[in-house]
């Protein structure tokens, strides 16, 4: 029996956790749900009726960390957290850095002052930290890890969110176009995913 997951057509957390699914191959079963209107299922065995939320077996998950922690070790190969202790918690505390100081200042697309002041505010950050972009082949890293597949879906966002990632330090644009080509990444995504890159 594969393991489940709920999902929504367009949140960054449910793509998140899409990224690593097709990354790693995992045999999963997508069930597709609507936010305002949630299946009793998923209601019934997540008192928080959010999304993503990963049912295997008799275990349901529904925090887009958590279940990548859950993925990685249920599925270590390839790995996307470093073997040992000390750079996996540099490893999650990069992660935890990237949550709160980029992820939390994607805008919505409205064009209220805030949200103008969070787009520059996270186009200079991204520039300012172009370095950290091309340093290594991945973000940080030899190989693919969940860096990337936290990264590659919030920059898949940027154009929808009013941030031009080609008018970012090159380093920037360059590591999102090759995440954005690799296969795991385009299997991850819905068609609603697609049309965010599409210029209106």
């Amino acid at each position: 029996m594969s393991m489940i997951l709920y999902s929504d057509v367009a949140s960054l957390e449910s793509h998140r956790v899409r990224v690593i699914l097709a990354e790693k191959d995992i045999p999963v079963t997508i069930e597709w749900v609507e936010p305002d209107n949630l299946p009793a299922a998923l209601v019934e065995q997540n008192p928080y009726g959010s999304v993503p939320t990963l049912v295997d077996r008799d275990l349901v998950l529904h925090d887009s960390r958590v279940i990548a922690d859950y993925l990685d070790e249920r599925y270590p190969h390839p790995p996307f957290l470093p073997m040992d202790p000390v750079s996996r918690a540099r490893t999650r505390l990069t992660l935890h850095r990237i949550e709160k100081d980029w992820y939390a200042l994607l805008p919505g697309a409205t064009d209220s002052k805030a949200n103008v002041a969070a787009r520059k505010q996270l186009g200079e950050s991204l520039s300012d930290s172009a370095s950290l972009f091309s340093a290594m082949p991945y973000f940080l890293s030899e190989e693919y890890s969940i860096l990337d597949a936290t990264l590659a879906p919030f920059l898949w966002r940027m154009k929808k969110n009013g941030v031009d990632l080609s008018a970012l330090a090159s380093e920037v644009a360059e590591y999102a176009e090759r995440m954005f080509k690799r296969p795991g990444f385009q299997a991850s995504m819905t068609d609603t995913e697609r049309y965010m890159a599409i210029d209106n």
